[in-house]
C-alpha cells in the first residue's frame, strides 16, 4: 500500500513539474513580459557626458524629473573638452552637455563630426582673475594676460576685453573667430600668452602666474572660485556662448533627447541654476 501511494505521489509530482515546464517554455516562445517587469515599467536608458561643474550638477538635479518621464539618466563626467565629443562620435554616450556653440562648430569643422545642437541650456560668463590687481583699470602697461589654448575661446576673450575697453579689434573681423593678431589698438600694450590647457587656468591663478587670467566659469566653480566675487571682471550675460546639448544628427528629434531638453529648460531647473550659482551660471530662458 505504501509503495502504491508513493508511486502515485511521484506520478502526480512529475505531471505537475511537466506542466510548469510547458508553461515556462510557452511564455518564452511568445515573448510575453514577466509580470513583475510589466508592473515595474522599465525605463529607457539615457547616457549624457558632462563637465563636472556645473553641467553634471545640473543633470543630477534633473534625474528625478527625467525618471518621472520614463528615462533612467546616467551621467558620464569629464574633465577635458576633447573626450566628450569623441565618445559621442563613438556612440558610448547619447548626448553631451559641456560646450558652447562656437566650440561645437569648431569641433565639427576640425573633425567632421555630424553633430547638431539639440537645445540651448545656459551661459557661463567667462571671467578675468588676478591676485595682483583688483580691477582692469589697475593692470599696468605691458601686463601679461594668460588665456587658454582653446582657439574657440580666443574670440570670446578678445571680444570681452574689447567690450571692457582694454583693446580694439579690426572692424572687419568676426568676433567669435578673432585672434590676437586682429588687435589694432592696445593702449596698455598687453601681452597675451595662450599656451595653457583651459582646465589648468585655476591652478595658474592659485600659483599667481601672469598679471591676469581668463577662466571659464565651469573650471572656476569646479576649483572653488566664485566668479561673481573672485573675478575682477565678468563677461556680459548676453554672451552668445551658450552651452548646449549636442547629439548626432538625426537624434535631436528622439523622444529621449526632447525630454532631456524639456527638463533642462524647465522652470524648476532654471530656478535651481539661479539659486545654486547666484548669477555665475545663467539659464537661457
Amino acid at each position: 500500500m505504501k509503495k502504491f501511494l508513493f508511486g502515485l505521489f511521484a506520478a502526480v509530482l512529475v505531471l505537475a513539474l511537466a506542466a510548469c515546464g510547458t508553461k515556462d517554455e510557452g511564455s518564452k516562445d511568445n515573448g510575453a513580459p514577466d509580470v513583475d517587469d510589466a508592473e515595474k515599467g522599465e525605463k529607457t536608458s539615457l547616457i549624457v557626458g558632462a563637465s563636472n561643474t556645473p553641467h553634471a550638477v545640473i543633470l543630477e538635479e534633473a534625474k528625478p524629473l527625467l525618471a518621472a518621464k520614463g528615462y533612467d539618466l546616467t551621467i558620464e563626467s569629464y574633465t577635458d573638452y576633447v573626450l566628450p565629443n569623441k565618445d559621442l562620435e563613438e556612440g558610448t554616450i547619447d548626448a553631451n552637455y559641456f560646450q558652447h556653440i562656437p566650440y561645437l562648430e569648431s569641433q565639427i569643422a576640425d573633425f567632421g563630426y555630424d553633430f547638431v545642437n539639440a537645445g540651448a541650456i545656459h551661459i557661463e560668463p567667462i571671467g578675468v582673475y588676478s591676485k595682483k590687481y583688483d580691477s582692469l583699470e589697475e593692470l599696468p602697461d605691458g601686463a601679461t594676460i594668460l588665456i587658454s589654448n582653446s582657439v574657440a575661446d580666443h574670440g570670446r576673450v578678445l571680444a570681452m576685453l574689447e567690450e571692457k575697453g582694454l583693446i580694439k579689434l579690426a572692424d572687419d573681423v568676426e568676433k567669435v573667430k578673432a585672434e590676437v593678431g586682429d588687435i589694432v589698438e592696445n593702449p596698455k600694450n598687453l601681452e597675451f600668452d595662450a599656451n595653457y590647457e583651459a582646465a589648468l587656468m585655476p591652478q595658474l591663478y592659485n600659483n599667481d602666474e601672469g598679471d591676469a587670467l581668463l577662466i571659464n566659469s565651469n573650471y572656476a566653480i569646479d576649483a572653488g572660485l566664485n566668479p561673481m566675487e573672485d573675478s575682477i571682471a565678468l563677461e556680459d550675460k548676453e554672451s552668445p556662448y551658450v552651452n548646449v546639448i549636442a547629439v548626432k544628427s538625426g537624434n535631436e528629434d528622439s523622444d529621449a533627447i526632447k525630454a532631456l531638453v524639456e527638463v533642462l529648460t524647465s522652470e524648476q531647473i532654471q530656478d535651481f541654476i539661479l539659486n545654486e550659482w547666484s548669477g555665475s551660471v545663467v539659464p537661457v530662458k
